[in-house]
């Protein structure tokens, strides 16, 4: 996968956006990218009490992903260039998704 033209974070809104050279670009909530963390196969993890979480910095590694610090101090996590357009395509359902799940544990956002 192509790497974006443009990686920007957006502190006030707490956001990542990525611009492509196409013209297109995608949109993350902070929140979502920290609670959407790559996992290897049949690894899950339900992670709450992120509503308030940023991302402090987003570095590139070579050019085939995405290395993200957040102020809760994760940043472990390698977000290939595929798996942020996989995000992309997917981010409604995954947020409700995760929504739900959050209310099943009894857990919360804040």
């Amino acid at each position: 996968m192509t790497e974006p033209a443009q990686i920007k974070i957006r502190q006030a809104a707490k956001r990542l956006d990525l611009d492509y050279e196409d013209g297109s670009s995608l949109s993350f909530p902070a929140e979502f990218l920290r609670v959407q963390p790559p996992a290897g196969p049949g690894v899950a993890e339900l992670v709450a009490g992120k509503r308030l979480v940023q991302i402090l910095a987003a570095e590139p590694t070579g050019s085939c992903a995405l290395r993200l610090k957040f102020s809760d101090g994760y940043e472990s996590s390698l977000y290939s260039w595929d798996y942020l357009r996989e995000l992309g395509r997917e981010q409604q359902v995954r947020w409700r998704h995760y929504l739900h799940l959050l209310e099943q544990a009894g857990l919360e956002r804040d």
